[in-house]
């Protein structure tokens, strides 16, 4: 049995030792470019996640909507020269047709994680002399807490929804001078009222939504708009939230109920992420370009350098394939290993910035997770970049004539 005899490595090995210099400078330059795309990467995806997470703490991936009331054409009067006017009619509070069958076909699907009836209105809300109006959302605590994490925003009482509780923000609660126990006074615009318990107080981390936005138990809010077994909408959590406005679509075709996912309800946002996605993209290609260029421009000198040593070897018998292999091993080793530098380079810069970086209260800006999975991508990447761009010089070394190699 043939022993295997790793020539090629001993040879790809001894001519990078050789070039001690060279070996190190580009091993260098490969560990930086590795690590501008490490750190470049994981910043984009902790900025994009930190904006989900903000954009999608206080609403659904999907929201089903009934359909708004159609145009009424008005005709002209009698006798009046004036072509007829189209009216644009008032948008009543309305319930989705037959939600429950809808809400069972949309837990059919694969992609859809969470489905959970909401009714919402305004309403008029007082405590003595004092008023406001408000915004009333009746949920299902069970679901809907799952979709928003409201029992995390709850700063005093508890998430409690119960057939009397009320969940309000901690600036209404200010301006209104209630606290957790206190009673309020909420009348429907079609007249209807009720007094509910406040059972705790949230912060949304926005003004406008604390000041207006209160939670209640969705039979509590059906009784309250007059719409007994009704649901103003269904609110829809995906398994991709990337792929929220494609499920959206789908949604509406196989049940006619108008869906709107996220993506859409936010599209400047979704622009700035894709054009961020492009950019770092961008940066990627012309720093694996210039890794690319680096190792193929040592690799030739490489090969001029060692023109005779490639000679002898030639006519020692070595053949044309294994001169091929020893230039190719040397250009994935020299992307391996800056790739493997590359990468510890960028965790500690990683790990070095979200120490320096902070909000002014001394928070991280965002959390930071390491994806072991962009690592493992980028020492692949560097690696067959290196061997990519060995291929020129091996070609040109596997070529070289032994004796004019030898004559010099």
């Amino acid at each position: 049995m043939k022993r295997w005899q790793p020539f090629e490595w001993i040879v790809a090995l001894r001519f990078l030792r050789e070039g001690r210099m060279q070996t190190a400078f580009i091993v260098g330059g490969v560990a930086i470019g590795v690590a501008v795309i490490v750190f470049m990467s994981e910043l984009l995806l902790g900025l994009q996640g930190n904006f989900i997470r903000r954009v999608l703490t206080g609403q659904s991936h999907i929201q089903l909507l009934p359909p708004k009331e159609a145009a009424r054409l008005l005709p002209a009067a009698p006798g009046d020269l004036a072509a007829a006017t189209v009216q644009a009619p008032l948008q009543r509070v309305r319930s989705i047709d037959q939600w429950p069958a809808v809400q069972d076909q949309l837990r059919a699907m694969p992609d859809i994680a969470i489905v959970t009836p909401t009714v919402s209105g305004s309403a008029l809300l007082a405590r003595g002399a004092a008023s406001r109006s408000i915004s009333v959302i009746g949920v299902d605590a069970g679901d809907y807490f799952r979709i928003v994490p409201l029992a995390d925003q709850i700063t005093r009482g508890e998430a409690r929804l119960g057939p009397n509780d009320l969940l309000i923000g901690v600036d209404l609660a200010s301006d209104l001078g209630v606290a957790v126990g206190d009673k309020l006074a909420i009348t429907a615009p079609s007249g209807a009222q009720t007094t509910l318990n406040v059972a705790g107080l949230f912060d949304l981390g926005n003004r406008g939504a604390n000041q207006r936005t209160t939670f209640a138990a969705l039979h509590t809010a059906q009784s309250l708009m007059g719409l007994p077994g009704g649901a103003t909408s269904l609110e829809v959590t995906v398994v991709d939230v990337w792929a929220a406005e494609a499920v959206a679509q789908r949604i509406t075709a196989a049940t006619g109920v108008e869906a709107d996912s996220w993506i859409r309800s936010n599209a400047q946002f979704f622009s700035s992420i894709n054009a961020q996605t492009t950019a770092n993209t961008a940066i990627r290609f012309f720093v694996g370009l210039s890794v690319a260029s680096g190792i193929a421009g040592v690799l030739v000198v490489s090969v001029v350098q060692r023109s005779r040593e490639i000679g002898i070897l030639r006519a020692m018998g070595v053949t044309r394939g294994r001169v091929l292999r020893v230039f190719l091993l040397q250009g994935c080793l020299l992307g391996l290993g800056g790739a493997l530098a590359g990468s510890v380079l960028g965790a500690l810069a990683l790990l070095l910035w979200t120490r320096l970086e902070r909000n002014p209260d001394g928070t991280p800006l965002w959390l930071l997770e390491l994806h072991p999975a962009l690592f493992i991508s980028a020492v692949l990447l560097a690696a067959l970049t290196g061997l990519a761009a060995a291929v020129a010089p091996a070609l040109r070394a596997a070529r070289l004539d032994p004796v004019v190699a030898i004559r010099g």
